[in-house]
């Protein structure tokens, strides 16, 4: 009993680490490995081949998935590249552990976990070919911060490229490397770095990131389309703008916290403020002149809510804003800041105390479950849809042989009937899987329809069909017409889930 108890206080070797975060990292994707569900874009990716990253910015994605792929394309290999990411990912945390904790226990590992163990960066490893690369930039961002080589010059470039190849798979994960960046701040002072070298941080760290940002803009940025780069109308209140697009994150961040997530994260605040309390004393402890203490005071104040703007960071002031549970990358780090500083006052009362950081992780590895089984019952629910449309298309020798069958979409949160007390109970898993709709046009082809296609410039077909045609074909959620040679699908609007009671 003994040796199991001093199994969670002593110090571990590298080999060590990697194992546990190994583990870890890897028990966390299981749940979206066992569903296997191509996820939105997936499906006209794993139909063509498809590419298409270069054009949104993330030139490396293409090239990394020609690297893995030995050609030119991108056909579908789910799971490997999730599998190497997760490698990668296991190798980058016990970086920066050791970035962060020369000496580490089991508890200075579970302070960097969040990383991995993001609720919202479920969304991004749904993808099955976007998932993989979005890892693989907050690897990418983790080295750029963990690198320590003895040569000035490669402190320099090397960071920056890796910055620079980070936002090349994935944009967003600029603003982990930058709330990492916070962190860095925030350790330093905590550690008494001299002023000298704690303005040096500060500087390196400004440069890499414009170093990084400027190698992308010459590499990958050039391959972007211009509509997708658009910032906010500074000419029609861009103040105005930027607060809607903070409140619309703000709303889709707290229903995380929801039930037992609630309590959980309210201790850890709690163990938070004391860390925070703990560091500022830290600082007022230095042997230092006071305009000094209290510039490095004043940083320290204004990296905490700078992280939190970094939870959407440079999303929030794009034109196209996209709420997606996908762009809150920066919530991880938001995490680990709030992992640090508990630390911080937990081991100060008990070196086993830290230990008690396990709660929160499990809470989200919880949720990761619970989003796997969710994704399960889309994937049949999927399945059946499509099942149901290729019998009703197929079945009609005039649909079949139709030009072209127009979907209409029509979003609605009461498509997935099956997965109804899962949202009730946990409201973040809705939004997490963020699928509103029926059907996409791309999966019909998998069953050998391939005159379906998603309507878009006739948007007057669904009142066209509802006002002057009978439906050919009347199911339970969707009317199809027959016009011509041109067949029109109208989705019918679920009705509101009822409860149910046994």
């Amino acid at each position: 009993m003994g040796r199991f108890s001093d199994f969670f206080s002593k110090e571990l070797g590298r080999r060590q680490v990697w194992l546990f975060f190994l583990l870890a990292t890897f028990v966390y994707v299981v749940p979206l490995i066992l569903a296997d569900y191509p996820y939105i874009d997936d499906n006209w990716r794993s139909l063509s081949a498809g590419m298409a990253w270069a054009e949104q910015g993330r030139l490396f994605t293409e090239l990394l998935y020609n690297l893995l792929t030995f050609s030119d394309a991108a056909p579908n290999i789910f799971p490997l590249p999730l599998l190497i990411a997760t490698l990668a990912m296991a190798a980058a945390l016990t970086s920066l552990t050791f970035h962060y904790y020369p000496q580490p226990t089991i508890a200075c590992c579970l302070v960097t976990l969040p990383l991995w163990y993001n609720p919202f960066f479920l969304q991004n490893l749904s993808y099955q070919y976007d998932g993989p690369a979005m890892a693989l930039s907050v690897v990418a961002v983790i080295y750029a911060t963990t690198f320590r080589p003895p040569s000035r010059i490669q402190q320099w470039l090397v960071p920056s490229f890796l910055v620079a190849l980070a936002i090349g798979l994935y944009q967003v994960s600029f603003n982990v490397f930058l709330g990492l960046c916070c962190l860095e701040v925030l350790r330093a002072a905590n550690d008494k770095l001299a002023w000298p070298q704690w303005c040096g941080l500060i500087g390196w760290k400004i440069a890499q990131a414009f170093l990084g940002c400027l190698i992308y803009a010459v590499s990958a940025y050039p391959f972007t389309q211009h509509k997708r780069t658009l910032l906010l109308n500074w000419s029609a209140e861009p103040l105005l703008q930027l607060h809607v697009n903070i409140a619309r994150v703000l709303e889709k961040v707290v229903l995380l916290f929801h039930g037992g997530f609630t309590w959980v994260f309210a201790g850890l605040l709690l163990c938070a403020m004391a860390g925070a309390v703990r560091l500022g004393l830290n600082v007022v402890a230095r042997q230092d002149r006071p305009a000094n203490k209290m510039l490095i005071g004043l940083i320290c104040v204004l990296a905490l809510p700078a992280v939190t703007l970094l939870v959407s960071g440079m999303a929030l002031f794009f034109r196209d804003f996209n709420e997606g549970a996908r762009t809150l990358m920066g919530f991880a780090v938001l995490l680990v800041l709030l992992f640090y500083l508990s630390h911080l006052a937990l081991a100060r009362i008990h070196q086993r105390l830290p230990l008690l950081l396990v709660i929160p992780l499990l809470a989200m590895l919880s949720l990761s479950y619970a989003y796997g089984r969710v994704l399960t019952v889309q994937k049949a629910f999927a399945a059946s849809a499509l099942l149901s449309l290729q019998h009703d298309i197929a079945s009609s020798r005039q649909l079949l042989e139709a030009k072209r069958i127009y979907m209409s979409v029509t979003y609605s949160d009461y498509w997935l009937r099956g997965a109804a007390g899962s949202f009730k109970q946990m409201p973040v898993l809705h939004y997490l899987l963020n699928i509103d709709f029926f059907m996409l046009a791309e999966n019909l082809p998998k069953v050998g329809i391939t005159n379906v296609v998603a309507e878009k410039e006739r948007r007057n077909a669904t009142r066209v069909g509802y006002q002057h045609f009978a439906p050919l074909v009347e199911s339970q959620y969707y009317r199809i017409y027959l016009i011509g040679d041109y067949g029109f699908i109208v989705m019918k609007e679920p009705a509101p889930i009822k409860r149910l009671r046994w």
